[in-house]
């Protein structure tokens, strides 16, 4: 069969992913800091917003992007785990089968976390909230790093680069097989929307184009000065 380089990944899908990669790490590392306790409020948010915009872009994104394409199926997972240790391991244009788990486990946990880092920040669960966030974040954390190793695995097995695909968004497959947009525009749109959360949380926005969030970070941060 013949194979060509097509394209795979849409931009809002590899914008998503590296943004959520960057605002995860930044977030892990600063959460025992009370220096940049700010800062790791704002990348909490950042996380949460951009897992609601995956969810969106799920159902209405390019084929490969649509949680249609790689539903959650226990028997494909073993299946395909299986085929890896034979001479015929199963190829996937998009995601496979293990690859989706992973997927909706890291969507699943980033919002978990999410939901217990706020509960935690406004005090409203107590103590056990703000150890349940450490947790879920430890955790993730961990199935990331085990994504990142079946990432590598996979790209030995199957002999390409999936960490290349995940930044040009081309992969080897068949014409037919390819997505035809890009969606650049989405991919600004998104770009610009963070930008402009991570500029007005530092105050660098004029006056009257505030976000929410960044005064609740500045009240909550007057509050615990009182207290």
């Amino acid at each position: 069969m013949n194979k060509q380089r097509i394209l795979v990944w849409d931009l809002p899908t590899r914008v998503f992913h590296w943004l959520m990669a960057g605002s995860f790490l930044g977030a892990f590392l600063t959460a025992e800091s009370e220096r940049y306790r700010d800062i790791h409020v704002v990348l909490g948010y950042t996380v949460l917003g951009l897992v609601a915009f995956r969810f969106l872009w799920g159902i209405v994104g390019t084929r490969y992007a649509r949680f249609s394409s790689f539903p959650i199926a226990p028997r494909r997972v073993l299946e395909y785990l299986v085929s890896l240790f034979t001479r015929s391991p199963q190829h996937h244009v998009g995601h496979n089968p293990a690859g989706s788990l992973a997927i909706y486990a890291i969507l699943a946990l980033a919002l978990l976390a999410g939901a217990t880092g706020y509960g935690a920040y406004e005090e409203i669960g107590g103590e056990w909230l703000a150890e349940l966030h450490d947790g879920v974040a430890s955790a993730m954390l961990g199935l990331i790093f085990i994504h990142i190793g079946a990432v590598m695995l996979s790209s030995l097995i199957h002999r390409e680069n999936l960490l290349t695909a995940m930044l040009n968004g081309y992969k080897k497959g068949r014409a037919d097989d390819g997505i035809r947009r890009k969606h650049w525009i989405v991919a600004a749109a998104m770009l610009l929307a963070t930008a402009g959360f991570w500029a007005d949380s530092a105050g660098l926005l004029p006056a009257g184009m505030g976000i929410p969030v960044a005064a609740a970070v500045s009240q909550q941060q007057a509050r615990d000065e009182r207290g």
